[in-house]
């Protein structure tokens, strides 16, 4: 019987849910930073990123339990990057997904401790993880510090704050957001294929699907930040003019950047004709970023 894209959706993000305050709230640490870590992990989302790890280890017949430290880690590397973003020294916003951003409830150096946190225990999720050996967790922490770090989130964010103001080409902006948000993304896939004991050459296309499903990503959300509603993406649209930040629509009109989005979901399903793996919930994870409202 083939599983819907929809209910395997919705019970690994309940899965998910039900894991992540579990490993804050198990911490020898001071109530008030635990409580502001769980605020943000809390707060809801697509937890796509999630979502990736537990479909390339159905795609490739493995055990989706294996994969839950991994997942875990990553959407904790990936809110701790909006608690931070949302900071007056970044981005200034005062919502998340409809909700008080972590300063506002917390305060600036309660939320900058809370995402510090969150970035450091996600290293810890894996190198515990006692089911996998020794090999595979050394490999994850490498894709995860190479995906989260300087080569990574970090130096897209530090590039994307200073491309502000400026007219970059599109071939930078492509490099921003390959660094800012399609490693990170890459990172769930990688991390399900090393754990399903893919081969050296199936890992290469999937870094190579994942890097056109990450660029995909940004330029949806660009489009969102036009075209989006504030109550379903749970904060105001036209951040990125107000912010003077260059975009996909910026670039190439918002006729383009839709046009440039199916370029790239096309090239990934076109990557997962080669690989001999059950690939249809990959591809509805495609259709599912290209068409998202949030």
């Amino acid at each position: 019987m083939t599983l819907s894209l929809d209910i395997f959706l919705s019970s690994r993000k309940v899965k998910i849910e039900e894991e992540l305050p579990l490993y804050i709230s198990r911490l020898s640490a001071p109530p008030s930073i635990k409580e502001a870590m769980i605020y943000s992990l809390s707060a809801g989302g697509k937890r796509i990123r999630p979502a990736l790890v537990f479909a390339v280890l159905h795609a490739f017949g493995k055990k989706e339990e294996i994969g839950i430290p991994a997942a875990c880690a990553v959407e904790m590397i990936h809110t701790y990057s909006l608690i931070h973003d949302d900071l007056p020294s970044m981005d200034d916003d005062d919502l998340r997904r409809g909700k008080p951003t972590n300063h506002k409830v917390f305060g600036e150096a309660l939320a900058i401790l809370a995402g510090d946190g969150l970035l450091t225990h996600s290293f810890g999720l894996i190198a515990d993880q006692e089911d996998i050996s020794a090999e595979k967790r050394l490999a994850l922490i490498s894709e995860l510090v190479k995906a989260a770090g300087i080569e990574g989130m970090v130096g897209g964010q530090v590039a994307d704050m200073q491309g502000e103001a400026k007219n970059l080409t599109l071939s930078e902006l492509e490099s921003i957001h390959e660094h800012k948000t399609a490693k990170l993304l890459a990172f769930s896939i990688i991390a399900g294929a090393i754990l399903a004991d893919a081969s050296r050459a199936e890992i290469a296309q999937l870094r190579e699907f994942a890097y056109h499903i990450g660029i995909a990503f940004q330029i949806q959300d660009d489009i969102l930040d036009i075209e989006g509603q504030q109550f379903k993406i749970g904060k105001p649209v036209g951040s990125d003019e107000t912010n003077q930040k260059t975009t996909y629509p910026s670039l190439l009109t918002l006729h383009g950047a839709k046009q440039k989005l199916e370029d790239h979901i096309s090239h990934a399903k076109a990557i997962l004709t080669d690989i001999n793996i059950h690939s249809g919930l990959l591809e509805e994870l495609c259709d599912l970023i290209a068409s998202r409202d949030h």
